[in-house]
């Protein structure tokens, strides 16, 4: 019997680790054929790519392209369709965090949260689009900040940007939507991520998240990634345009 994602090839933004490299390797298991992509972290993506080519459970391959860039994101959109004939899966997972409030917050900080979490997503789709046939899934990795009181003055850039992305996620759904590609975002809340644990909250704030959290625990990344592995199937074919939360019931 084959697999749901047998003869695919899927994109993976910032994959080398946390979520991104989750969300990798449940695609593969899947049986898409899966770019790795990393910014400075080879090692740690050839890591991902080992652990999923070993003993047959799936394919992958490792791309660097550093998505603070249109120009680079886009390339890595036209190389995976030359190297792999095709593109049917885009995962924007990438993206950038500096913490900063209304004080601190600068015009260099703004533009490098809206240019890798907004403005790079948005041409690399749009030069996807170009190659994607019917049964396409672009699916965009937003959070839970711009929901709930997790948005504390310290995530104001991060979450205007993550927030912009869900609306690119409305908008493009019906663009992309009339030719049968559709275009979803899931939405976790604190994951126990790299970026996560080095963010620059306090010490003090990070003890009282695991409290909001019904399970009273943080999860990891291989509790969201079956989330995104469901929106890249035939069967999510009707599921368009939708942000869904997968925080385990911190925001309901």
């Amino acid at each position: 019997m084959s697999l749901p994602l047998s003869g695919k090839v899927a994109l993976v933004t910032g994959a080398s680790r946390g979520i991104g490299a989750a969300i990798a390797q449940r695609l593969a298991a899947d049986g898409a054929l899966v770019v790795v992509n990393y910014v400075s972290s080879a090692a740690a993506a050839q890591a991902v790519v080992r652990d999923i080519n070993a003993d047959g459970k799936g394919r992958a391959v490792a791309a660097q392209a550093d998505l603070s860039s249109v120009a680079e994101g886009v390339r890595l959109v036209e190389e995976t369709v030359r190297l792999h004939g095709r593109l049917d899966v885009l995962v924007h997972n990438a993206a950038y965090l500096k913490t900063c409030d209304l004080a601190t917050v600068d015009q260099d900080t703004f533009d490098a949260h809206f240019l890798t979490n907004v403005k790079t997503p948005l041409f690399m789709t749009q030069k996807a689009a170009e190659y994607m046939k019917p049964g396409g899934r672009v699916i965009f990795v937003t959070s839970n900040v711009t929901k709930i009181s997790a948005a504390t003055p310290i995530y104001l850039a991060y979450t205007a940007s993550k927030g912009a992305s869900e609306q690119l996620v409305r908008v493009l759904a019906k663009d992309l939507g009339a030719r049968g590609i559709t275009v979803n975002a899931l939405s976790p809340g604190p994951v126990d991520t790299d970026m996560y644990r080095n963010d620059g909250k306090s010490e003090e704030f990070a003890k009282t998240i695991p409290a909001r959290f019904p399970l009273g625990r943080i999860p990891v990344p291989e509790e969201i990634a079956p989330l995104a592995a469901f929106l890249a199937r035939e069967e999510a074919g009707w599921v368009n345009g939708q942000i869904i939360m997968v925080n385990g019931g911190m925001a309901v």
